[in-house]
């Protein structure tokens, strides 16, 4: 299998790849690979493999998630192995396997098990991995970083750091359609802040959360709006994202969502201040006794006063 041999030599020689060698290390086994196209070397292994096959997948199961399929697949393969007779020793497997554990040697910690490439990011900050496409922060664009593929993720590294993490998707056809990008709003904050007009149509963009959502319309209906909306959100650069969606909810309630009353509820978020103001109560020696009217003729007497001074 490619995910342990790179090259088939002649007879045992194999190229063995990088991976698999440090998995090998890390466990301290020795590999053995059987001769291609010779399945009885491993016969008894091939029939194991179909009888579980046989065994588990007919009629075939459906779920809706991967996590789900290994949940039932555990609890499946436990219940065999209750059911199943060893063959060489008394008892069922699972028997002779709680009899066996506990002279067994314990493992070490667990093996970063991962798929490694070294890709290049694109100008508009992606990277290529199975025809689909994954964004990487602004600050790497046309930089070389390296991409560890697992099962159901990918993660993406520089400079001996983690700069990201992405959902692994799987669209595999030879159609151009049917490539997937999966973008992160947050790895173009940068960009939006030298060019705030790309808020408006830029794909990356397109899925804020709600709340950012229904900031952004009523924000992009006022002069300067692209920009403030920008710096909103390039809050979540230096405060929870959590506490920003819950600032902006509350501005939006307030009907006052400007980037000034979206920074004072924040602060009284973090500090952990309540959010509602108070009602003032004034004292009652600050009571008028006397209400103001509103009467624009005591202005005329001042105008016939010719010989009064007023200051400029």
């Amino acid at each position: 299998m490619r995910t342990a041999v790179d090259k088939i030599g002649r007879g045992k020689e194999r190229q063995v790849n990088a991976r698999f060698s440090a998995m090998v290390s890390h466990f301290l086994f020795e590999a053995e690979f059987c001769n291609p196209a010779s399945g009885w070397e491993k016969g008894q292994i091939e029939k194991n493999v179909q009888d579980a096959r046989h065994r588990l997948w007919q009629p075939m199961p459906n779920f809706s998630s991967l996590a789900a399929l290994n949940d039932w697949l555990e609890a499946r393969c436990r219940e065999l192995w209750a059911q199943t007779l060893h063959g060489s020793q008394p008892g069922a497997i699972a028997d002779v396997w709680a009899e066996e554990v506990g002279r067994l040697m314990q493992l070490s910690r667990p093996f970063d098990g991962f798929v490694e490439y070294a890709k290049r990011v694109s100008p508009t900050c992606l990277v290529h991995l199975d025809r689909n496409r994954y964004s990487v922060p602004a600050s790497f664009a046309n930089r070389p970083v390296s991409v560890r593929v697992y099962p159901e993720r990918i993660v993406v590294v520089a400079e001996g750091q983690i700069v990201c993490e992405h959902r692994r998707v799987f669209a595999r056809s030879h159609e151009r359609k049917s490539t997937t990008t999966v973008y992160d709003w947050r790895h173009y904050l940068a960009v939006v802040q030298r060019k705030p007009g790309a808020l408006r149509n830029g794909a990356p963009f397109a899925e804020l959360p709600p709340a950012f959502r229904a900031l952004q319309q009523r924000m992009l209906k006022t002069p300067g709006g692209d920009r403030e909306m920008v710096e909103i959100l390039a809050l979540v650069l230096q405060h929870d994202e959590q506490a920003v969606l819950a600032a902006v909810e509350l501005a939006l309630e307030a009907g006052a969502p400007t980037k000034t009353h979206i920074l004072n509820l924040l602060h009284r978020l973090v500090d952990g201040k309540s959010t509602d103001t108070p009602t003032i109560k004034a004292p009652q020696a600050l009571t008028l006794t006397t209400e103001p009217q509103s009467n624009v003729e005591r202005y005329d007497a001042l105008r016939r006063l010719r010989e009064a001074r007023h200051a400029s």
